[in-house]
């Protein structure tokens, strides 16, 4: 174990050689059952990570739901702080995650330490936090929000009450615009929501005419201003669902259009183009898991992810917030 521990430290994953003659399904599903394991997979993962998971969704949604289990362990197949978000709503299960180097530009753009100075220069202000940061950020949260919910908790405070929110600016500029309430932005930002190219975008358009475009808010607002339907990335796959168009273009990390093409297999989904030279606008860090990884991961049950008790507990408090507002609004 020690070697795999160096080994571990050094790359961030178990880098432990596999039989090239082994079915990774296979061995994934049977060390679920063995290891009393659930496997969580992002709508962001690779599809023959989706496909293998026993749950498929959204971050918070994916936590929440492995917290309803019988499961010893969390395999996590998405990026750090999500797996951090399952440890707050699990703290007496195991979480692992097949690469801890997964990580997330718009989590990584709000560093905890000056977040905290920055809070200290609006100190009557209550501090709402986009889930899609660390656990560290949300111990210096009064509540949590979603894509989904974000609007509806922001409405659901005082007209007077001063906000700051964060991390991400774009959708906190969407929520802004909406609510018409006067936020105080964090600067954070996703690179994958932030680099759609809107001439691209509109080159495509006119190519598909009767296509709708369809936008996460953490695009920005140029994206916002020209989509036909916002909607986090849940809404984005219920969108096409319930839709009579037959093709859609989709600005979001690309990894959704598995999911909306298994769910509307006679519809069209076509990536909205970056400002680059891809066809698509891939994360990065999600597409850092791999078969190989969670095999090893579940096999070894590591890089393991824990969090201090003080810390969960912090963390957990803005979440509870947020889970009571939902729930008095009926969200």
């Amino acid at each position: 174990m020690e070697t795999y521990l160096t080994e571990l430290s050094a790359k961030g994953f178990i880098d432990e050689p596999i039989d090239p003659t082994l079915d990774l399904v296979e061995e994934i599903n049977r060390l679920k059952i063995e290891k009393n394991a659930v496997l969580l997979a992002h709508y962001y993962q690779e599809p023959e990570i989706q496909d293998i998971a026993d749950y498929v969704g959204d971050s918070l949604g994916l936590s929440q739901q492995a917290a309803k289990t019988e499961a010893d362990v969390i395999v996590f197949a998405g990026v750090h702080f999500m797996a951090e978000t399952a440890k707050i709503l699990s703290p007496s299960k195991k979480v692992l995650l097949p690469d801890l180097k997964a990580g997330c530009s718009l989590s990584d753009s709000c560093p905890p330490h000056l977040f905290a100075k920055f809070k200290e220069q609006y100190p009557n202000h209550i501090v709402i936090t986009y889930v899609n940061c660390t656990a560290e950020l949300k111990a210096l949260s009064d509540i949590v929000c979603t894509s989904s919910n974000a609007l509806q908790i922001v409405d659901s405070l005082p007209v007077d009450q001063q906000i700051i929110f964060g991390p991400d600016k774009n959708l906190g500029d969407y929520v802004r615009k909406k609510t018409g309430r006067d936020l105080v932005l964090w600067n954070g930002a996703c690179m994958v929501h932030e680099i759609f190219s809107q001439e691209r975008i509109a080159r495509l358009r006119a190519e598909h005419p009767d296509a709708k475009f369809i936008a996460h808010p953490e695009c920005e607002k140029e994206i916002l201003d020209v989509a036909d339907y916002i909607g986090s990335t849940s809404g984005l796959l219920n969108y096409t669902k319930g839709n009579p168009a037959d093709t859609f273009i989709v600005a979001t990390e690309s990894g959704i259009i598995h999911q909306m093409q298994k769910a509307n297999p006679q519809k069209t989904f076509i990536p909205a183009p970056p400002n680059n030279a891809c066809a698509c606008n891939d994360c990065p860090y999600m597409k850092l898991n791999t078969l190989e990884k969670l095999y090893n991961c579940m096999k070894y049950e590591l890089p393991e992810v824990d969090l201090p008790m003080d810390m969960i507990a912090r963390a957990q408090r803005p979440i509870e917030r947020m889970l009571e507002i939902s729930a008095r609004l009926g969200l």
